[in-house]
């Protein structure tokens, strides 16, 4: 089975070849049953109670990871804490050490070839 990319987001559009999903039990769903290649994750998400520091919670206590994981949310301190979660779990081998961990905040609107080019 082909790996897939997964980008969570309920605002942005995702980059070509992500398999865009807007809540974290969509994307909990897909950490279950696909093997991820790359998983982008925004803070933000229209509930306020469901973030994206709620599913990394989750995916720490459960074990769910992907190859790669970025951060991606514009919300810097949302963000920062996510990022923080992952790389304490990988600090304290919750996480494997050969899961690449970015934090990349995209822009809401109007993102540039640039700042996807670490989506290829």
């Amino acid at each position: 089975m082909d790996k897939i990319s997964v980008f969570l987001d309920d605002y942005r559009e995702a980059p070509e070849g992500f398999i865009l999903v807007e809540t974290i039990d969509q994307c909990k769903e897909l950490l279950l049953n696909y093997d991820i290649n790359h998983l982008s994750l925004d803070h933000d998400l229209v509930s306020k109670t469901r973030n994206g520091l709620v599913l990394v919670q989750m995916m720490v206590k459960e074990n769910l990871y992907a190859d790669r994981i970025t951060i991606h949310s514009a919300n810097a301190t949302g963000g920062k804490a996510m990022y923080e979660s992952l790389k304490q779990a990988k600090n304290n081998f919750t996480m494997p050490r050969s899961v690449t961990l970015s934090l990349r905040p995209l822009p809401l609107r109007n993102y540039s070839h640039r700042a996807l080019q670490h989506y290829q």
